[in-house]
């Protein structure tokens, strides 16, 4: 028999909050971890880098968007930059080097020792979110993965890892929202108590 309409919605609604729930114990050292990594990186004058494919990407831009505009309180901006944003740069990239590429090379090109790069994947494969860690530990950017699954090779590549152990990838993308909103008001409140 198939579910009601409103049996979907109340089963989707269950599912998150079920794995809201995990999360709480699961990952909230690791998001402290990440907060303060990012508050120490923007003391000292550094910026946030992010990075992330399809959902993660619009998850990246609206991670980025609550830094340099507000989230909760008027404050001055903060330096916060989503990789997944110029369509000349990505597609150049692509286009003269590999997909793989499109964010380690924004990575190389305004990356600077003491910054941070978020790296978002749900599935904790992406392999430009992968090359992206590799260039950021070349030149001393703090690296953290926000992964769903295992944390794949991406979360095993980074300095801070916050998972959420879920296969299914709408699943772990609201869980990561929620999460990231979590790190904004840490950082928020820090940075500008």
């Amino acid at each position: 028999m198939t579910p009601s309409s409103a049996e979907v919605v109340t089963a989707t609604l269950d599912a998150s909050a079920r794995l809201h729930e995990q999360a709480k114990s699961s990952s909230a050292a690791a998001t402290v971890a990440a907060a303060e990594a990012m508050i120490a990186a923007l003391r000292a004058g550094g910026k946030i880098l992010v990075c992330g494919n399809g959902g993660s990407a619009s998850d990246a831009q609206h991670f980025a968007a609550e830094l340099v505009g507000r989230f909760e309180r008027e404050r001055p901006a903060l330096a916060s930059i989503a990789l997944t944003t110029d369509t000349s740069i990505l597609t150049a990239i692509a286009n003269d080097y590999a997909y793989g590429k499109v964010f380690a090379r924004q990575v190389e090109g305004i990356g600077r020792p003491g910054d941070v790069l978020m790296g978002i994947s749900t599935s904790g494969g992406s392999r430009n979110v992968l090359e992206a860690f590799a260039a950021a530990r070349r030149i001393g950017v703090t690296t953290v993965a926000l992964t769903g699954r295992d944390g794949g090779a991406v979360g095993a590549s980074a300095d801070l890892h916050i998972n959420v152990p879920s296969t299914s990838t709408a699943r772990a993308q609201e869980v990561h929202r929620t999460l990231m909103h979590a790190i904004c008001e840490l950082v928020e409140r820090e940075s500008y108590a």
